[in-house]
């Protein structure tokens, strides 16, 4: 029997709409619904963005409370209790809005962007240095961890600099965002050049990775493979499978979290409880 591996849902992202699918998760009550699925599924790893009432990304701090709050709640009466990983990405938000949930709701994981790209050729993804020495700063005196969330690979040169400076500290945690729109490509050997520069920089480290869309599938597969933790859901993907006469087939969290349990078991790893996704992550 090989290593245990982590199997993280991400639930609904910043950006899928229902127009997109009707199955994406959006309203407070959906979005604990789906964490308890998953979680009974074989997801030990939650990560939550919250929306506001029209469905629109949200970072005000009283709907991640009421989000959140209310995830506890479900899975409690459901007798889970997953990891919860709660986003700090929000762009156009102000960077101390974007912290200000975290002392809160003191979550143990949360996401750490080091670096700022352009998403899609549409908008600044920003994370300036200011907010990341800030964010890292609070991960270590809340006792956080943060989920180090890697676009392309000089994004990891950033993570060494903050090491060092004592922003971060290790061990980290990676998370590979393989095919976002003006990142790196999802490729088998992108996942392997990440995979080898985060180790030169900062062995020891844990990784998991997620492809978006077409690439899904490979960054899977891959990840197994080559001995990492997986990320699946319909922040990054939301079509299941495309039949042979080209319908495709709209996805739910739950059925991606099957997916993944069943690629990791055929590997002979088997999925990670959340205690032990605990122990990996070597969470406070």
């Amino acid at each position: 029997m090989g290593e245990k591996l982590i199997i993280t849902a991400a639930l609904c992202g910043a950006g899928t709409t229902k127009a997109q699918t009707p199955y994406v998760p959006i309203t407070p009550e959906e979005i604990a619904a789906d964490a308890v699925a998953c979680a009974k599924a074989g997801a030990a790893v939650i990560h939550i963005h919250v929306r506001d009432e029209n469905g629109v990304n949200s970072m005000d701090t009283k709907r991640f409370y009421q989000v959140v709050n209310l995830v506890r709640e479900e899975c409690g009466k459901a007798g889970v209790d997953p990891v919860l990983n709660l986003t700090t990405s929000g762009s156009k938000w102000p960077e101390d809005i974007r912290r200000a949930h975290l002392p809160i709701l003191k979550p143990e994981m949360c996401s750490y962007d080091p670096g700022t790209m352009n998403w899609a050729n549409s908008y600044i993804f920003s994370n300036s240095p200011a907010f990341l020495e800030q964010l890292g700063h609070d991960t270590q005196e809340l006792g956080i961890k943060p989920e180090c969330e890697i676009f392309d690979g000089g994004m990891m040169g950033n993570v060494d600099y903050y090491v060092k400076k004592g922003v971060l500290k290790a061990p980290l945690h990676f998370q590979f965002c393989m095919g976002c729109a003006n990142g790196i490509p999802g490729s088998l050997k992108n996942l392997i050049f990440m995979k080898e520069t985060m180790e030169s920089l900062c062995p020891g480290s844990t990784w998991s990775c997620f492809g978006v869309g077409h690439c899904a599938l490979e960054m899977l597969y891959g990840a197994v493979a080559l001995g990492g933790h997986i990320r699946v859901g319909m922040e990054d993907n939301v079509v299941y499978e495309v039949k042979e006469n080209g319908e495709k087939v709209m996805a739910t969290n739950h059925m991606l979290v099957e997916r993944a349990v069943n690629a990791v078991k055929a590997f002979g790893n088997p999925p990670a409880t959340p205690d032990e996704a605990r122990k990996i992550l070597s969470l406070a």
